[in-house]
Order: structure tokens, then C-alpha cells, then sequence
């Protein structure tokens, strides 16, 4: 159970979540063109990317242990529950694990894309839990931007996997397009705004984590410009998805749009909700907007399938 906690569980379901979601609607808005899909290797793919997140999970407590016991004591697992020793050995584990399985797809489709991705994102977490978290921002970009490649992961997949299949012909219904049909860039506006409701969720995170953070040396934002100034910025860019919203819906005026984007008005309401909170509120609960941020990027996952269905 301790080490379940460890990995954060719902952090894990939500990347689930996100790979098949984007699946489901590559597969849905090209349903007139031949999709090179194998299930297992699919699913391999999540495996392995859910590895590296709880690989990160873990070396990211396993250097945050002094912090932690000032942060959330309650929430201690590594030392208190799992030695040190084998919380390291797990990490190291998941990541070869994540890794043998990038070398088998990146064998199978001819492609280094899987190696590339999969180095540099167990890379990237080892390096920010050990040295760039305690930098002002690079830490955030670096979670939010590993966020944001979690959809184009996906994306990058059935490209490789449909440009090492038949060339395309008009005349073979066998072949298919390496350019997915051009809806796709739906998924990189959900990259773009993964990253920006990320990012924002980071500063609130360093916000919670001030007097924890300052015995392992960290310099966040609220540290150096303080806790108001940096929910401001926080503010500022969780108003982004909802002036885009209010800016797409404007321009598609019609029930047709409004009724396949009801996720969408959800989570731009949550993101407004939150900005009328923090510029109305001399004193946020900074718990319960991480929370409302979190739940709003969960809200935009479970937009993938909404559209999906309806075929956007």
C-alpha cells in the first residue's frame, strides 16, 4: 500500500486516461483512412510511459526526503516505510524496464523516435528531482513540458507506425496517409494547455512546499517574488483556455460547436472559478486550488473521448 502511494496512483490513471483517449480519437476522426494499430504495442507503450512517470514519482521523493518531513510528514514514505536503498533499486528498475520496451518499438517501426522520447524523459526527471527543481522555473517547464508530451506521444506513435506501413495509393484501400487527418491539431492545442494548466499547478505546488523547500536549498517562485505575485501569474495563465474558448466559440457561433465542446466550457468555468478566487481572495486555500486545477486538467482529458464520440 506504502509503495502504491509512493507511485501517486491517480497521477498514473490519468496518463492512462490521456494515451487511449487520444487513441480513441485518432481513430474515430480518421475512420475513412487505414490506421496501423497494433493493441499490444499500444499498450506497451503506456506501460512503458507509466513506468518512467512512477520511476520519477519515486527518485523525486527519494531526493525530497528532508523537505517532506517538514512538507507533509503525514505523506513520508521513503525511510519511514521503504529504505532508501530499495525505493533507488525500483527506480532503476521501472526505467529499464520502460527503456528494453522503447527498443523493441523503435525496432519494430524502424524508428528512434521511442528510444529518443524515453531517454530523454527518465533523463529529464532524474535531473530535475536531483538539481533543476531548485531552480526558479526550469523545474516547472520541465514537469509541465514532459506533461505536454504525454498526448504527442501518442501521436508520434501511429505517424511512425502508419509511415512504415503500404505507401499511400487512392487506388490500394490498404495504404493510408502518413499526415493524419488535419483535426489533429485539436491535440496539440491539448499539449499547449496540458503544459500551461501544468505549469500553473507547479507554482502552487512550490507555494505549498516554501518552509520544506528551504532546508534542501530550493529557489521556487514564491521564494524569490513571493506567495500573492506568484498566484497572479498562476491567474493570469489559467485565463488563457477560457479568453480561447470564449475567442473559438465566438467564432463557430453555433449549437452544434457549443454542445461538442461542453468539456471544454467545464474546464475554462473551473479555470475562471479559480482566477475570480485568487484575484477576489487575499488568503487561497492553496490545497484546494491545486486540486481545482487538477481536476480541470482531468476534466480536458476526458475531452478526448467527448470528442471522439461526437467526431469533432
Amino acid at each position: 500500500m506504502h509503495f502504491i502511494k509512493l507511485i501517486r496512483p491517480i497521477n498514473m490513471a490519468i496518463i492512462v486516461l490521456t494515451m487511449y483517449g487520444v487513441r480513441y480519437y485518432i481513430q474515430s476522426v480518421n475512420y475513412y483512412q487505414k490506421i496501423d494499430d497494433s493493441g499490444i504495442d499500444f499498450f506497451l507503450l503506456v506501460f512503458s510511459t507509466v513506468l518512467i512517470a512512477a520511476a520519477g514519482n519515486i527518485i523525486n521523493d527519494y531526493f525530497d526526503v528532508k523537505a517532506d518531513r517538514i512538507n507533509r510528514p503525514e505523506k513520508l514514505i521513503i525511510t519511514k516505510h521503504i529504505k532508501r536503498r530499495w525505493a533507488i533499486l525500483v527506480h532503476w528498475i521501472f526505467n529499464g524496464v520502460a527503456f528494453t520496451i522503447a527498443l523493441y518499438l523503435s525496432a519494430k517501426y524502424q524508428s528512434l523516435w521511442f528510444v529518443f522520447i524515453h531517454l530523454l524523459s527518465i533523463n529529464a526527471l532524474w535531473f530535475y528531482s536531483m538539481l533543476f527543481k531548485r531552480k526558479i522555473i526550469i523545474g516547472n517547464i520541465i514537469v509541465a513540458g514532459l506533461t505536454a508530451l504525454v498526448p504527442l506521444l501518442v501521436m508520434i506513435y501511429f505517424k511512425v507506425g502508419n509511415s512504415n506501413n503500404i505507401p499511400y495509393s487512392e487506388f490500394n484501400p490498404e495504404s493510408w496517409r502518413p499526415i493524419i487527418d488535419d483535426t489533429i491539431i485539436y491535440l496539440y492545442l491539448l499539449a499547449a494547455f496540458a503544459f500551461i494548466q501544468n505549469f500553473a499547478r507547479e507554482i502552487v505546488k512550490d507555494a505549498q512546499d516554501v518552509d520544506g523547500d528551504k532546508l534542501i536549498y530550493v529557489k521556487s517562485l514564491p521564494m524569490v517574488i513571493g506567495e500573492r505575485k506568484s498566484l497572479v501569474i498562476v491567474g493570469i495563465l489559467l485565463f488563457i483556455l477560457p479568453v480561447f474558448y470564449t475567442g473559438t466559440a465566438i467564432y463557430n457561433l453555433n449549437v452544434e460547436f457549443l454542445s461538442k465542446t461542453v468539456p471544454f466550457l467545464c474546464a475554462s468555468l473551473m479555470n475562471l472559478f479559480v482566477v475570480a478566487w485568487i484575484f477576489s481572495s487575499k488568503k487561497s486555500s492553496l490545497k484546494l486550488l491545486n486540486n481545482l486545477i487538477k481536476i480541470a486538467m482531468l476534466v480536458g482529458v476526458l475531452g478526448t473521448y467527448y470528442l471522439a464520440y461526437f467526431h469533432l
